[in-house]
């Protein structure tokens, strides 16, 4: 949940960015990538500079934990920076919902376990709560790439000018 709190916080400051007159963030879908860029680049370098704290959430049935962590932190920090390159950023996007959906086996362990982490709130509801948040995630990766526009979707203009009802 702490990933999702960055990344509320980074949407709200790229928001007071476009606001202020950073023409780029003017745009809902714009602020909010910028946000996961940053927080994916921001967590995933953090996987790599202190990967004891990801090693308790890896399943004892996976061989090389150190290794797992670093290719995921890897995994971050090249889905933050596809985004952040248009012509890479569908591809990034699909690339993290994928990547969101692979994880979510480890929270579900993470939450069935009831971990205490280095800097993560040390109690069991924390980690029953961020797997409602994971499909968030996979929506937030694929809207703010350009995959999909739910809830935005524009219905197509009728003939008469006004948007057709289903």
């Amino acid at each position: 949940m702490i990933f999702f709190l960055a990344l509320l916080v980074l949407t709200v400051l790229a928001w007071l960015a476009g606001w202020l007159g950073v023409v780029s963030l003017r745009q809902g879908r714009a602020c909010m990538r910028l946000a996961l860029a940053l927080a994916l680049m921001f967590f995933g370098a953090d996987h790599l500079l202190v990967p004891e704290r990801y090693l308790p959430m890896i399943e004892s049935w996976l061989p090389h934990a150190e290794l797992v962590v670093g290719l995921t932190g890897l995994c971050e920090i090249a889905g933050g920076l596809g985004l952040l390159i248009p012509r890479l950023r569908r591809a990034a996007g699909a690339a993290l919902g994928v990547y969101f959906i692979a994880v979510f086996p480890a929270n579900v362990h993470n939450a069935l376990q009831g971990l205490n982490v280095q800097g993560l709130p040390a109690s069991d509801w924390y980690y029953w709560v961020r797997l409602g948040f994971q499909p968030l995630a996979v929506w937030w990766a694929l809207f703010c790439s350009g995959l999909i526009d739910w809830p935005r979707h524009h219905r197509p203009a009728t003939a008469t000018g006004t948007a057709a009802h289903s």
